[in-house]
Parts: C-alpha cells; sequence; structure tokens
C-alpha cells in the first residue's frame, strides 16, 4: 500500500474514532463526508483499500442511522483501533483482514437485519461508484475497483443528475449551426 494512502487511512479512521467515541446527530452527516473525502484518494490512486474504507464508513453510517442503539460501539471501535494498528506495523494482510471482520461483524449484527445490511453495503459500493465516475474513472474501471457490475452502476447513474453538471448547454442555433457544418 502506498505511503500517502495509508496515513490519509489512518487519519480518517482516526477521525472515525473521535465521531463514534460520542454519539450526536450529526455523526452520520460527518461520516458519509469522511467517506466522501476517501473515495478521492480512491480516484487518484484506484486503491481498493480506500474504496473500502468508504464503503466501510458510509455502511456504518446507514446502519447508526436506522439502528443505533442495536450496534456495539465499543466493538467497532476496537475493530478500528485494530486496523489503525494494522496500518501503523506496515501490516498490510492483517489490515485487510481487520476490515474484512468489520464487514462480516455488519452482516451478523443482528439476523433480521442481514438483509438490510447485505443492501446497504450494496448499495453503498454502486453509490461510491458514482463518486468515482464523477472524479473522471471510467464506469468500468469504477466497477472493477468496487467489485459491482457496470450494469449496476450504470443503472444509479442513469437515475442521478450527474451527467448534467458535466454538460454545458448549447442553444437550438449553435447546434443546427454545427449540424449543417457537418453537411457541408
Amino acid at each position: 500500500m502506498h505511503d500517502i494512502i495509508k496515513r490519509d487511512i489512518i487519519a480518517v479512521l482516526s477521525d472515525l474514532i473521535e465521531i463514534l467515541k460520542v454519539k450526536e446527530e450529526s455523526d452520520m452527516v460527518q461520516m458519509k463526508e469522511l467517506s466522501n473525502h476517501v473515495i478521492h484518494n480512491a480516484s487518484v490512486f484506484q486503491d481498493e483499500d480506500s474504496v473500502s474504507i468508504a464503503i466501510l464508513i458510509y455502511s456504518l453510517s446507514k446502519i447508526i442511522e436506522r439502528k443505533q442503539g442495536e450496534m456495539d460501539y465499543n466493538k467497532v471501535l476496537s475493530m478500528l483501533n485494530s486496523c489503525i494498528l494494522n496500518l501503523k506495523n506496515n501490516d498490510d494482510n492483517g489490515f485487510r483482514k481487520s476490515i474484512k471482520n468489520m464487514f462480516n461483524f455488519i452482516r451478523t449484527m443482528d439476523q433480521k437485519l442481514r438483509l438490510y445490511i447485505h443492501e446497504v453495503i450494496n448499495q453503498a459500493q454502486i453509490k461510491k461508484g458514482c463518486k468515482l465516475c464523477e472524479h473522471g474513472i471510467s464506469i468500468a474501471r469504477a466497477s472493477e475497483v468496487l467489485g459491482i457490475s457496470q450494469w449496476e452502476l450504470m443503472h444509479y447513474m442513469g437515475k442521478t443528475t450527474i451527467i448534467d453538471k458535466f454538460s454545458e448547454p448549447i442553444d437550438v442555433s449553435k447546434r443546427l449551426k454545427i449540424a449543417r457544418s457537418l453537411f457541408t
């Protein structure tokens, strides 16, 4: 793992720990902003570790939003500290294993939530894929990095207004002029 990415992930996980230590109404918003920050790194370096962290943070924010009382904050904080410790010890495989354990913990938090959690993680992957595309990464590369299908990503992007941000409207007379120039 690249040192810049490693330092940024450590900083983001430390920020996440600080957010989770004190339960506040603004936690979900702060966590979603943190997730979007990590996606910027993922778009620059196109690394799977940043994407995993972004999805993890976003998934945790959604779970807290819906089932705050049912989450074991101490266990989550302990697991996050384990991730940071692995990164500080340059144990990339240990870090990835810790992240995988966190996703498993999220999935098994509550039997009734199992299907919901799977859907939240899947939707988080799609949403973060959309963010990658906003940063100029192709749909093919974003879906490859996230491990989702291009169809899922395109379906979601089709429902958003992302494309409207990038295209400047051209008035009808200019369009007509351009079209006529093609045939003369």
